[in-house]
């Protein structure tokens, strides 16, 4: 059984992500170190369900992949794709096998023990991960686990969980590292060179019982527009407005003529993360750890107008004449475009741990994430006066967070058993209030726009046991019990009038989970599992305002936890140089939480996009992974994963158009494949990433992809190349994109990007 399989065992998610020392991945491959070693977990061995699939170690990922944030080591991960507009991006979700980028809730992410992956919403923008908390210079590894199947972890597990695990010395360390990249985009008449440069040190030190990391990155990055200003062409030409000039016709995601007047939401970012580690080992083998990170980021975003009216003057808004037909520009077209934000949050956690080895250990870890600081400005005065003053409105998220307490337990004193349990709690906070801004860039707060609050809480209790049937023959049955309420909601707007306290609501359910593996002989293993996982409503999905002109309306505080039911069979070869798994997989929800079209009152034929339950989606599919080593000659690594899927809509009362149809945001196949060639103290990769395009509406009415919102294929090829000049230094250089492939994931996705990385440790 390997290091890692062993913690797994050892009911260790803080042992996991509290450890003091970074785990070894087992070699695999003639003379590679084990850092080296991407890993699949040995689960058919132990018939773990809480085993990891994936482990992407910060050796690995140093070596292979251009690693500006901690989101980019799992770049080449198998099934994984996370969106990730430009470096520095604060909405950043992950999609997994079986959801799409607009299903965060459907994953737990955690950075030592403490919960990032954002629970008071359902979304790809404010309630994305916040991979933040940890540099990317101070993780150790990152594992990840595909589907619900451990009792451990909450129903948000349906997609996936990533732990990340940050490092700790055993003696005194210093790092500085140095990282910068510069991107040419082009499109349109946008023709820019965007830059980002990061400096990130640490210094650490272990006195014998006691240890100790502080660390510091700061990152000062440009995007590319992450928007476009368009406008919808009338039916009819006209030679009314004034002639511009400038624009392009085009057309929108569900085909309609539209004209492309300008870019926006270009974002400048500076962006500080702090990390203080602390860590003691008790003579009787307990074990205390904390963390505390604070984020801080500044992100002012821009506009640009490609119109020009006869005498070269840039216009933003106005009665207007564009290639034959009359559009009046509203100052919303542009002003929305550009924005302040400034956030501050504090992520802390503690773990106290017992020793691993004997027949019982045991666990208690708490964890906090806090909105210090959170609010948006935007201009609603028209540009270009708006570049230095007008009014315009602020969107604070000040007082929003969550906090975890699990209390874990391992029992080994039954014979051929492991016995596992714990007891759970999570609450969320969720507070947004939008004020009018007399001066959106320096002015104080005024009225009250609209406001929208609440909090939801989970209760749970688990347990697990896995047990040796046969000396080759292992199972494991879990079951876990989840009670959770939505309460304090309220919904106020001032125009219109709206000043609504949602209704107390509540769910307890019981999510059962089986695993059997089998040790066909040395090299071949098969694996079966089933879960059942309840995604509980987040306070966001639950309290939402939906506006109709004059009439605004909560479509439905009382949405229904959805309910999913997964299935994996797996089959996997593992040998000296290397392994390759073959994965089926099913995922069936009831109640599928997803944002479509549907009338707000019974009987209108008017449509608005809002958070329903879905009857019943469905997911079948075939996931291929393969990592061989010295393949044709001494240091050449092939890595890669294929993943086909087929999601649809099998049952929508609300919405029958949407019966049958693709689920959003699941493309039928995606692949990545990497190969590294070592030689001496040079490693050379390329690597390549595909998706098939995808579906942004439920009832697939977006046909056209390669467009501003369009949700199209991509195929991007990587490159990068490190050289150790010693044991303190090297240096990489590379290439992101390199074929230069322009192509939209609703915002423009960056274009070829030139990457450089010196790096110092002792």
């Amino acid at each position: 059984m390997s290091t890692t399989a062993r913690l797994c065992a050892n009911v260790s998610i803080s042992a996991l992500l509290f450890a003091m020392q970074p785990a070894h991945a087992q070699t695999i491959g003639a003379g590679l170190q084990p850092e080296y070693v991407i890993v699949t977990a040995d689960r058919a061995r132990i018939a773990d369900p809480t085993a990891v699939d994936v482990q992407v170690t910060a050796a690995k990922a140093q070596e292979q992949i251009n690693t500006v944030n901690t989101e980019d080591m799992l770049k080449y991960a198998p099934s994984l794709i996370v969106r990730k507009r430009h470096y520095g991006d604060t909405q950043d979700p992950v999609a997994t096998r079986t959801s799409g980028l607009g299903a965060s809730a459907r994953n737990l992410i955690f950075v030592d023990g403490i919960m990032i992956n954002s629970p008071i919403g359902n979304n790809n923008s404010a309630a994305s991960p916040h991979f933040g908390v940890a540099a990317p210079q101070d993780v150790a590894r990152i594992d990840v686990l595909y589907g619900p199947f451990a009792a451990r972890y909450a129903g948000n597990s349906i997609g996936a969980t990533i732990n990340i695990t940050t490092r700790m010395p055993d003696h005194f360390e210093f790092y500085g590292d140095v990282t910068g990249a510069m991107q040419n985009f082009n499109q349109y008449s946008t023709d820019q060179t965007n830059g980002t440069w990061q400096l990130s040190a640490g210094v650490g030190d272990r006195y014998g019982a006691f240890s100790w990391r502080l660390s510091a990155n700061h990152l000062d990055s440009t995007a590319q527009p992450l928007a476009y200003v368009t406008l919808t062409r009338p039916a009819a030409t006209s030679t009314a407005g004034t002639v511009l000039s400038g624009a392009f016709n085009d057309l929108n995601r569900t085909g309609a003529p539209i004209v492309e007047v300008g870019a926006g939401n270009i974002e400048h970012q500076v962006q500080d993360t702090d990390t203080l580690k602390l860590a003691y080992d008790f003579e009787n083998g307990w074990q205390l750890a904390y963390t505390a990170s604070l984020f801080h980021q500044d992100d002012d975003a821009s506009t640009q107008s490609y119109l020009r009216d006869p005498t070269g003057n840039v216009v933003y808004t106005g009665n207007s004449n564009i290639n034959g037909y009359n559009y009046n520009i509203a100052a919303s077209s542009f002003s929305n475009s550009i924005y302040n934000v400034q956030q501050s949050q504090l992520a802390q956690g503690i773990s106290l741990t017992s020793e691993k080895g004997g027949d019982f250990a045991w666990e208690i870890i708490a964890s906090d994430f806090a909105y210090l600081n959170d609010k948006q400005r935007v201009p609603t005065a028209a540009l270009p006066g708006a570049f230095t003053s007008g009014a315009g409105t602020v969107n604070r998220m000040n007082g929003t967070g969550w906090y975890t307490l699990d209390a874990n337990g391992v029992w080994r004193g039954w014979s051929d058993h492991e016995l596992s349990f714990g007891l759970h709690r999570d609450a969320e906070t969720f507070a947004q209030t939008r004020n009018n801004l007399a001066d959106w860039i320096a002015g104080g707060v005024g009225t009250v726009v609209n406001s929208a609050k609440g909090r939801t809480a989970t209760n749970a209790v688990w347990a697990q046991d896995i047990w040796t049937l046969l000396p080759d023959l292992k199972a494991s049955a879990g079951l876990r019990y989840e009670d959770w309420r939505a309460y304090g909601g309220n919904n106020f707007s001032a125009s219109p009038a709206l000043n609504v306290n949602q209704p107390r609501i509540s769910a307890s359910t019981l999510s059962p989970k089986a695993t059997i593996a089998w040790q066909v002989s040395d090299a071949w293993r098969v694996t079966g599992s089933w879960g059942v996982a309840y995604r509980m409503p987040t306070v966001t999905e639950l309290y939402q305002s939906v506006t109709t002109g004059t009439f605004l309306s909560v479509p439905n505080p009382n949405l229904k936890p959805e309910r999913a039911s997964s299935y994996e069979l797996a089959t996997e070869h593992r040998n000296d140089s290397g392994f390759f798994r073959l994965s089926l997989f099913e995922e069936d929800i009831t109640s599928a939480l997803l944002s479509q079209s549907a009338p707000l009152v019974p009987g209108s034929p008017t449509l608005f996009s809002y958070v329903q339950n879905v009857d019943r989606t469905q997911v079948r599919g075939v996931e291929f992974v393969i990592d061989q080593y010295d393949v044709l000659l001494p240091g050449l690594e092939l890595m890669g994963s294929f993943t086909a899927a087929d999601g649809r809509i099998r049952q929508d009362d609300a919405f029958t158009k949407a019966v049958g149809k693709f689920i959003p945001g699941v493309p039928k196949l995606k692949a990545n494949a990497l190969a590294t060639y070592r030689i001496d103290d040079w490693a050379f990769t390329l690597g390549a990433r595909y998706s098939d395009r995808t579906f942004g509406t439920i009832d697939n009415s977006d046909p056209i992809s390669q467009t501003y919102q369009g949700f199209a294929g991509y195929f991007v090829v990587d490159t990068r190349a490190r050289y150790k000049f010693n044991e303190n230094w090297n240096v990489s250089v590379g290439v992101d994109n390199i074929n230069n492939d322009k192509y939209f994931l609703f915002h423009p996705f960056p274009q070829r990007t030139f990457v450089m990385e010196v790096h110092y440790a002792q």
